[in-house]
């Protein structure tokens, strides 16, 4: 599969597709491969419906997953192998839709609160205080970080678009002290010189220190960022304005945050109060 392979990883690459979505369009695809132990391109229509049918039977792959795969297909056989797509009529599994998980205030300062090392802190805290993605907080530059205005430039984000977000003046004082301790170069945060901090690094990072602040829910360091969203919707911070600092395409997107947010019962006003009576 090599040779397909690369030509797929070619035409991804010319549609501008993310690395980590080439990685995992090319991921389900030998998936499917290795299961029939059959090259990609001899497969048929029935056989791809039964392997998306036999997972979701039996649970074992995300519906997320599947739909990739079924768009990696489609883009093998039109794009690349320059055949038609014979599988326009596999249903596409429905979304499961979940509401992301949040971390209480509390629980953010108490992630925080136990990280001792610098880097770590600087990292956790500035994803958080940010509203970073993962790939994001890796591929920062000390170029990126602006003292004066405030804001932390995001460069070539997801879509290829480039962001500005905000910096906390906490956030900053940390990012101060510990550029006074490791002098980066180039990269914001480096496992070793000259090198960007790994994503992987990162989320290790996230998960022990998830671990050390004793906090049981099953949540990804993406969870910053949900908290980030939700805590500042609580705040009074406007919908549109959020979807702007997250870089969010859509509205909509931005809009399942409505539905995670805390409300004050102290704080809403009953309707009778407003009736003259």
């Amino acid at each position: 599969m090599s040779t397909l392979r690369n030509k797929m990883l070619q035409q991804l690459q010319l549609k501008g597709y993310s690395s980590n979505t080439i990685e995992t369009y090319i991921g389900c695809i030998a998936a499917l491969a290795k299961y029939y132990n059959t090259s990609p391109d001899l497969l048929t229509t029935e056989q791809i419906r039964t392997y998306i049918q036999y997972h979701l039977t039996g649970k074992n792959l995300s519906k997320s997953w599947l739909n990739q795969l079924i768009s990696a297909l489609k883009i093998l056989f039109c794009d690349v192998l320059k055949k038609e797509w014979s599988g326009k009529d596999i249903p596409r599994p429905r979304r499961e839709k979940k509401l992301p998980v949040v971390l209480a205030r509390e629980e953010v300062k108490k992630l925080i609160d136990v990280t001792i090392n610098l880097k770590h802190r600087a990292i956790l805290t500035l994803v958080y205080s940010a509203g970073l993605r993962l790939s994001e907080v890796s591929n920062l530059k000390i170029s990126d970080v602006d003292s004066k205005r405030m804001t932390l430039r995001i460069a070539q984000a997801k879509g290829f678009k480039d962001r500005y977000c905000v910096l906390s003046p906490i956030a900053l004082n940390l990012l101060r002290e510990y550029w006074e301790r490791y002098r980066p170069s180039v990269w914001l945060f480096t496992t070793k010189p000259g090198h960007a901090v790994s994503q992987r690094t990162v989320q290790q990072i996230f998960k022990h220190a998830l671990r050390k602040a004793g906090i049981q829910k099953q949540v990804g360091i993406h969870s910053l960022r949900h908290s980030f969203a939700t805590h500042l919707m609580e705040q009074g911070v406007s919908l549109p304005i959020i979807q702007q600092l997250l870089g969010h395409k859509s509205l909509k997107t931005t809009s399942v945050y409505l539905h995670v947010q805390q409300y004050s019962i102290e704080a809403i006003k009953s309707p009778l109060d407003t009736l003259a009576l």
